[in-house]
C-alpha cells in the first residue's frame, strides 16, 4: 500500500502545490490590477501562469521525484531528471519572455498615454519594440545553450569548441556578413530615429505606412493593403522619403489645365468655400495661382494642407472633383478646348505633290 501512496503523494502533492501557488498569484495580481487601473502591468502579468506552472510543476518534481519510491522508474532516473531539467530551463526562458513582453508593453501603453508628440511615440514604440525582440533572441540563446551543458557528453565537446572559438567566430562573421549588416541595422533604425513604425514613406516609387519593424528585416503597408517586405539594411544605405519626419502636416497640390479665359478670381473664392466645407483641411494654408500656360491651355495650380498624407490625398481628391463640378455648372468655357476654323469656301484642291501656286503660274 505504501509503494502506491508515496508516489501518488510525492506527485500529486506537487502538482496540487503548484496549481495553489499559481492560483494565489494569479489572485494577487487581480487585486492589484483592480486596485491601480493606470499601470496596465499587473494585469499583463497574468499572462505569465501558464510558464509558471510549467516552472512550479517540473521544479517541485525534480525534488520529490526521488522521494517518490517508484521501483519502475529507478532504471530511468537519469532520463527523468534531465528531461525535467530540460522542461525547467525551457519554461524558466518562457516565464522571462512573457514578463519581459509585459513590461514593455506596460511602460510603452503608459507613455503612449501621456505622451503628446505623435512622432516621439512612434519612436519609442519602435525602440521598445527591437528591445524586445533582442532580449526574447538573448533569452532563447541562453536557455538553448544552458539546455546542451546538461548533458555530460556536450561539456567534454565544450573545452574544443572553446580553443576554436576565434577560428569559428571568423568564419561565422564572414558567413553570416549580411545578416549581421542587418542586425546593426535594425538598431541604428531603432535608436537613430531613421523611421519608425507607423512613418509613412515613399521607396521604390511605392507609397506607404511602416508597419513591422525587426531587427532583420521592414515591412512597408502600401495603400492598397499590399505588404512590401525588404531587408533594414535598404534604409541605411539607400535614399528614401519618409513625409512623416519632423512631423505628419503634409502640403498637396492639385493642377488644372484650362482655357485662357478661365476666372481665376472665381477659382480662388471657390477653392476657399471647397476648403471650408471640407473637415479633412486643417486650416493651415491655402493658395491658388497661375503657375504655368501655353499656346491653348493655363496651368492653375491649388494648394492645400493637411494633418497626414492619408487625409492630404482625401482633400486633393475633394478640391479637384468639386472644383470641375463648379467649372463644368457655371463656367463651361473655362475648360480647355481645341480652336478649329473651316477651310475657306473655292479654295482649289491641291494634288498630292503639286506645290502652292503652280496652278496661277500656268495660266
Amino acid at each position: 500500500m505504501e509503494d502506491v501512496l508515496r508516489p501518488v503523494v510525492a506527485i500529486g502533492g506537487a502538482v496540487l502545490l503548484t496549481l495553489i501557488l499559481v492560483w494565489l498569484t494569479d489572485r494577487a495580481l487581480r487585486r492589484i490590477d483592480a486596485a491601480h487601473p493606470e499601470t496596465p502591468l499587473w494585469g499583463l502579468l497574468r499572462r505569465c501562469r501558464i510558464p509558471l506552472q510549467v516552472a512550479l510543476c517540473a521544479a517541485l518534481l525534480h525534488g520529490s521525484f526521488g522521494q517518490a519510491g517508484l521501483k519502475s522508474a529507478d532504471k530511468h532516473a537519469a532520463g527523468i531528471g534531465q528531461a525535467l531539467n530540460l522542461i525547467l530551463i525551457a519554461a524558466a526562458a518562457w516565464l522571462v519572455i512573457r514578463a519581459a513582453a509585459a513590461i514593455v508593453e506596460s511602460s510603452y501603453s503608459r507613455y503612449a498615454a501621456s505622451g503628446r508628440d505623435a512622432a516621439r511615440v512612434r519612436r519609442v514604440r519602435t525602440q521598445v519594440t527591437l528591445i524586445q525582440r533582442v532580449v526574447t533572441a538573448v533569452v532563447i540563446v541562453v536557455a538553448a545553450a544552458s539546455m546542451l551543458l546538461t548533458f555530460p557528453e556536450m561539456r567534454a565537446v565544450g573545452t574544443s569548441m572553446l580553443a576554436s572559438a576565434g577560428l569559428l567566430g571568423i568564419v561565422a562573421g564572414i558567413a553570416a556578413q549580411s545578416t549581421l549588416g542587418n542586425l546593426f541595422a535594425g538598431l541604428q533604425i531603432a535608436f537613430g530615429d531613421m523611421v519608425r513604425i507607423g512613418d509613412t514613406v515613399v521607396v521604390d516609387g511605392e507609397w506607404g505606412t511602416v508597419e513591422e519593424i525587426t531587427l532583420t528585416f521592414l515591412t512597408v503597408r502600401t495603400w492598397d493593403e499590399r505588404r512590401i517586405t525588404m531587408p533594414v539594411s535598404y534604409f541605411t544605405g539607400k535614399p528614401f522619403e519618409n513625409w512623416s519626419r519632423g512631423g505628419a502636416q503634409m502640403t498637396g497640390t492639385v493642377f488644372f489645365h484650362l482655357d485662357h479665359s478661365a476666372p481665376v478670381e472665381k477659382m480662388r473664392q471657390r477653392l476657399l468655400e471647397i476648403l471650408q466645407e471640407c473637415p479633412e483641411w486643417d486650416a493651415r494654408s491655402w493658395s491658388l495661382v497661375v503657375t504655368d500656360t501655353t499656346p491653348s491651355t493655363i496651368v492653375v495650380r491649388a494648394l492645400v494642407t493637411a494633418r497626414d498624407a492619408d487625409t492630404l490625398w482625401t482633400v486633393r481628391c475633394e478640391v479637384r472633383e468639386r472644383m470641375l463640378e463648379w467649372l463644368q455648372a457655371e463656367h463651361a468655357y473655362a475648360l480647355p478646348r481645341i480652336s478649329t476654323s473651316p477651310a475657306p469656301l473655292g479654295s482649289p484642291v491641291l494634288d498630292r505633290g503639286q506645290e502652292p501656286g503652280a496652278e496661277s503660274a500656268r495660266s
